[in-house]
């Protein structure tokens, strides 16, 4: 489906820009009004919002980051509207202390809209996963319970 690959081309246009540390590229993924929220709970409110706060990260914790898509779900709502979801991991990164920051797992979550005929992101939120033998647990519970 032409609109699946069109997304997908997105988001790996959102994963260069971040393995290149671009705060441009990485907000030109974006709507002009989008909502980012990060890790943390911070957020951003408009491309340019969002290029200025990616600038100084990526010449600080993130300068050598690499980010890698592991599995992508869309699901498309209407012909003009997707939702996905994007698992994730980063090597190389720093905490906001400057400490080494081990293998991180995590899930973004993103509604995309379809305007004049091209994609971009309108809502992003990004969350850290927890250890996978924490998630094997809660999904050995649930299977106990079924």
């Amino acid at each position: 489906m032409a609109e699946e690959r069109a997304v997908q081309a997105l988001l790996e246009s959102l994963v260069e820009a971040w393995n290149s540390h671009d705060a441009t590229a990485f907000a030109a993924c974006f709507a002009d009004d989008a909502d980012f929220t990060n890790v943390f709970g911070m957020e951003a409110k408009g491309r340019d919002a969002i290029e200025r706060f990616h600038a100084p990260v990526f010449r600080t914790m993130f300068k050598d980051s690499c980010l890698s898509a592991t599995a992508t779900r869309v699901r498309f709502l209407r012909p003009d509207v997707a939702a996905v979801d994007m698992r994730w991991e980063m090597t190389g990164a720093r905490d906001p202390r400057g400490h080494e920051w081990p293998l991180r797992r995590g899930l973004i979550n993103l509604v995309l809209t379809r305007e004049r005929g091209g994609w971009s992101i309108a809502v992003m939120h990004n969350m850290d996963l927890p250890p996978e033998e924490l998630a094997e647990g809660q999904a050995a519970l649930q299977r106990q319970e079924a």
